[in-house]
């Protein structure tokens, strides 16, 4: 017999079927609960509300667990590439050799993008936020696609859009980055990987040849696999609730880069960085810092450190101190003052009573942030390159939301404002 739960309202029982998902977490279904009894549920933050149900990122906080499809994100950092977890993530199942060969040509061959998307660049000021602009040309490639915006497309069609966005974000990241430090726009190259390329189009220079460097390729796929999706965060979450509309995969999309843009979900690492160079302004006394973050009348925050899902460790920040080391390692920067104020806070963290008891371990912002500011990515990047990891995240929940005809999200609320009351004329109020 299935499981249910009784709720009990004025006297009357109403029952609430159960639902249970493949690693046994349960729910309560309250699908009908505004009909059968008249009342909503209030949870602000949807902190306790399951919206859906999803068959693409399983995460466990508690455990520390991150899995994309069944598969464990430790073995898929270390035997993939960002394009095989791609597959994975939008099409549900590791790509055959000819598979991943098909999906990593079709994407190779869209990255160049319309030559107007030159001009609307010029249009930006200079000051402008690299995440306004790529959000901003997310959305404009509704304009150059603008078969794009029909919610009855075929599955072809609908391969189509995902293969230019993977393709052509990339582009759009590197032009951004390109465009805001003055430097001519490189066009991509077919003869390179996805990342390879990446890397290409942001640092290589006309005025001389630039050689990809195989260790930070590695790093840069383990970077983008391991933001490659994680479960139902806010700037999913957005895409998925425009894409409800049945607004195109480049709007919905581009609404969850806006909500990613937000520093209390996509800046953590550029908080990582300026924190670090806040901390080497000041001296580079950590010890100082350290007593600043435990003392509860300071406001002082250790940026880097916990994680608002992983109450035990993120299993990703394993995985990518490893290639943090690796890349500090091959472009010679072990000694830099700012790798050392990391390494003396990540020694405190994992050592001192206070940050042990509080589970505040180095999460993968920490990492990823040295890792970023080691290439020479400006910090008002950082969210740009976490945008480029997260993209096929974002398209497996739009395609799956799509798929299983979700209907429209329609959140409710209790109203706590004036009850009604009449109009009174301007000359009347007081």
């Amino acid at each position: 017999m299935a499981e249910t739960a009784e709720l009990i309202l004025d006297g009357k029982s109403i029952t609430l079927p159960v639902f249970e998902g493949t690693e046994h977490e349960k729910a309560f279904d309250i699908g009908k609960l505004r009909d059968q009894t008249g009342y909503v549920t209030l949870d602000s933050g949807y902190k306790n509300t399951g919206a859906t149900k999803s068959a693409i990122t399983f995460l466990d906080g508690e455990e520390g667990i991150l899995r994309y499809r069944g598969y464990p994100i430790e073995q898929l950092a270390e035997k993939s590439s960002f394009l095989e977890v791609s597959y994975l993530l939008i099409y549900g199942h590791l790509p055959s050799e000819s598979e991943l060969k098909e999906f990593a040509g079709h994407i190779t061959k869209h990255t160049l993008v319309h030559e107007d998307m030159r001009k609307i660049f010029d249009g930006f000021p200079s000051s402008t936020h690299p995440m306004a602009i790529l959000s901003s040309l997310t959305c404009a490639l509704t304009g150059f696609y603008p078969e794009s915006i029909n919610p009855n497309q075929t599955k072809e069609e609908t391969d189509l859009n995902i293969v230019r966005l993977m393709a052509k974000m990339s582009t759009i990241a590197a032009w951004t980055y390109k465009n805001s430090v003055g430097h001519p726009l490189n066009y991509p190259r077919n003869d390179l990987d996805y990342a390879s390329n990446f890397l290409y189009m942001m640092f290589s220079f006309p005025t001389e040849k630039y050689e990809v460097n195989p260790v930070i390729v590695t790093a840069l796929n383990k970077l983008l696999i391991l933001h490659a999706d994680h479960e139902q965060n806010c700037s999913t979450s957005t895409v998925r609730l425009v894409g409800s509309a049945n607004a195109s995969l480049y709007g919905s999309v581009s609404a969850g880069i806006n909500a990613l843009w937000g520093p209390l979900h996509g800046g953590a690492n550029q908080e990582v960085i300026e924190m670090l160079e806040a901390i080497e302004r000041d001296g580079g006394d950590t010890s100082k810092f350290i007593a600043k973050a435990k003392d509860k009348n300071d406001s002082f925050r250790l940026m880097g450190f916990g994680h608002r899902v992983y109450k035990n460790f993120d299993p990703r920040a394993k995985i990518i101190k490893k290639a943090a080391d690796e890349v500090l390692q091959a472009l010679g920067m072990q000694n830099s003052p700012l790798l050392k104020i990391a390494q003396e806070l990540e020694q405190a963290a994992l050592t001192d009573q206070y940050f042990i008891e509080r589970k505040l371990y180095p999460n993968v912002d920490f990492y990823s942030g040295i890792i970023y500011k080691a290439l020479g990515i400006p910090t008002e990047m950082f969210t740009v390159m976490f945008a480029l990891g997260r993209l096929p995240g974002w398209i497996a929940q739009w395609k799956e939301m799509r798929e299983n005809k979700e209907p429209i999200g329609r959140p409710r609320q209790i109203y706590v404002g004036e009850g009604e009351r009449d109009y009174v004329g301007i000359n009347e109020r007081a």
